[in-house]
């Protein structure tokens, strides 16, 4: 069903290309060690979460907008919102948007012109859509995954965003259909940071989600794409993760700060 690739050149949407030459350096991208036989590999940039706190610009602020949008703001002021379909929340756009195809609140044919940069999670032109793109002290990119349409599975018809900021690795699942691939972790890397549609019926079931929450092992977890879907059925699936209510819509969080223990964050209005 999958078909893979681990090359993340060409941006598509408002940014610029990114050359080959000039392709920027994921410090995430590390293949899980549950693999057999296969070890981590470094690829940590000169400038890590160490040097990022003495100088005191080592930390993400996550709002949740609705739906499955986050918006996620980095140290220097970069605004990323996830699944953008036209409302982020309010005041100023987002510097960044990504978007994916599956539903209608999930994309916008009519982004807003003060949007920079507008990622689509699949390509308009067919096969995979391929981001690695740098903006301001972000590192956005994309690993290809498959839509369900009506029974049908689409190629490429959804991506999983990576959002690089200050040492964290911020995953964003869209709107995922299917269990992923050992090649699909391994694009993937790291996560210290997933955002997850806990829907149970419109994406995956509950226990499927909690399958990849559990083999990712995020130290926080953010729940979207919810409806009146109770909760405490995607819970269960991770009983290891640890839980916390909070009764505001936004967390921040650094690279020193994270969970020991993998903790479910529910914010408000999710």
């Amino acid at each position: 069903m999958r078909r893979m690739t681990l090359t993340l050149l060409i941006a598509l949407g408002g940014a610029a290309p990114v050359l080959a030459q000039d392709a920027p350096v994921s410090t995430c991208l590390a293949i899980a060690d549950r693999l057999p036989g296969v070890r981590y590999a470094s690829l940590d940039a000169p400038e890590g979460p160490v040097r990022l706190a003495q100088n005191g610009r080592d930390e993400v602020t996550i709002t949740y907008v609705h739906h499955a949008t986050y918006l996620i703001e980095s140290a220097d002021g970069v605004r990323i919102a996830t699944d953008y379909s036209g409302y982020h929340g309010g005041g100023e756009p987002p510097d960044v948007v990504t978007m994916n195809k599956a539903h209608s609140t999930h994309y916008t044919d009519v982004p807003d012109p003060g949007i920079s940069t507008v990622l689509r999670g699949w390509n308009p032109e067919g096969g995979p859509a391929k981001h690695a793109v740098t903006v301001g002290d972000v590192l956005i990119r994309n690993v290809p995954t498959d839509i369900n349409r009506y029974g049908t599975f689409e190629a490429d018809g959804n991506s999983i965003f990576i959002v690089e900021a200050s040492g964290l690795c911020i995953g964003h699942l869209g709107h995922l259909h299917h269990q992923l691939t050992e090649d699909d972790y391994a694009a993937i890397g790291r996560l210290d940071v997933l955002m997850v549609p806990v829907d149970g019926s419109w994406t995956m079931s509950q226990a499927g989600m909690g399958e990849i929450a559990q083999r990712l092992h995020s130290s926080v977890v953010l729940p979207m794409h919810r409806f009146r879907t109770p909760i405490e059925r995607f819970l269960a699936q991770i009983p290891d993760f640890a839980v916390e209510r909070r009764g505001e819509a936004s967390i921040t969080l650094s690279a020193r700060n994270l969970p020991r223990q993998p903790t479910v964050v529910l914010l408000s209005g999710v």
